[in-house]
């Protein structure tokens, strides 16, 4: 059995866990897109909940856990479905027939201020430090100039729309203040019981008011279905409730900043989609934005040291060859 010291060398840094995490939710977005699925979001949210609840579900049995609910377990994954799958998923399906896409993200954009405000409540491990508050500031303003221009686009936006997507981020807020107070839970499990109980009820509703008709085009895009399943809704629920258990709400709910930037980034190398100067500046304010938060002072102040010298090498090297 490894020492804890070795464990400990082990352990994945934060950000890139982050990172990782928010790529598969971005590529999410791609293969959606790349599918053009004739389900409607209700039937989709379904689909994707029992799809990515039975994928944690097979992998748990596989690998010798118990998958059914524990003491006050079926509590805690009610109540997750609810705020982080139900919720979102329907509410943002209406939005998006209301407001644009990109007002949309920028509401979305606000869990992390939220978690941050309501945090400050309920956790006193929570307080928002200096670093903390200007990592979130930073994070928001990269968000701004990212979305920014695509989301005051229109002249009449709905306030209907608005009105629902800040639901959302409250319900997302809300969901991750509650893992944060779940204690000794097993991100895994969080995420089978989250996923499942998101795709129940979804899936009863739809049944109820379409009929099983409604979930007929899933055959004619399965593949795609499967790879969304695996990679765009098991693997990052998983990574994402284990970074909700280690880093607290606060830091956790700023995984959302990185995905605009990835969902630009694929769009560029998988379909082709421009990219703009201003989205690169955008992502790379979104980028300084969590490193703040996520990274030790000290890592920070010699990143920060590292780029200092690498401009007086530039600088120094311009001089020499006498270049403008």
């Amino acid at each position: 059995m490894p020492s804890i010291a070795a464990r400990k060398s082990l352990e994945i840094p934060l950000i890139v866990q982050m990172l990782a995490c928010s790529f598969l939710w971005g590529g999410a977005f791609i293969l959606l897109k790349v599918a053009g699925t004739a389900l409607s979001p209700l039937a989709l949210t379904a689909v994707r909940g029992l799809m990515g609840g039975s994928l944690i579900a097979v992998w748990m049995i596989a690998s010798g856990h118990n998958i059914l609910p524990r003491g006050r377990e079926i509590r805690d994954w009610i109540v997750l479905g609810f705020l982080q799958g139900v919720v979102p998923n329907s509410l943002t399906a209406y939005a998006l027939t209301e407001i644009s896409a990109g007002l949309t993200s920028m509401i979305q954009a606000s869990t992390p201020l939220i978690v941050a405000i309501l945090a400050q409540a309920l956790f006193a491990s929570e307080k928002l430090t200096p670093k903390v508050a200007l990592g979130l500031a930073t994070g928001f303003a990269g968000m701004v100039l990212l979305i920014g221009p695509a989301a005051f686009g229109a002249d009449n936006v709905s306030l209907r729309g608005v009105g629902a997507v800040a639901i959302v981020a409250v319900s997302y807020a809300l969901g991750n203040l509650y893992v944060r107070g779940i204690k000794g839970a097993q991100p895994i499990r969080l995420a089978l019981g989250q996923q499942l109980f998101s795709g129940l009820p979804t899936f009863a509703l739809v049944a109820w008011i379409g009929g099983f008709s409604a979930f007929s085009p899933v055959l004619d895009k399965l593949p795609v279905l499967l790879v969304l399943g695996v990679f765009g809704t098991a693997l990052p629920i998983v990574l994402y409730m284990g970074i909700l258990k280690k880093a607290g709400p606060t830091v956790g709910s700023m995984n959302g900043y990185f995905l605009p930037p990835w969902t630009i980034v694929l769009g560029f190398l998988l379909l082709g989609e421009p990219v703009s100067l201003r989205e690169i500046v955008a992502t790379a304010i979104v980028l300084v934005g969590v490193a703040i938060v996520s990274l030790k002072t000290e890592t920070l102040f010699k990143a920060f040291g590292r780029l200092g010298t690498l401009r007086q090498r530039s600088g120094a090297g311009t001089a020499c060859t006498g270049t403008p």
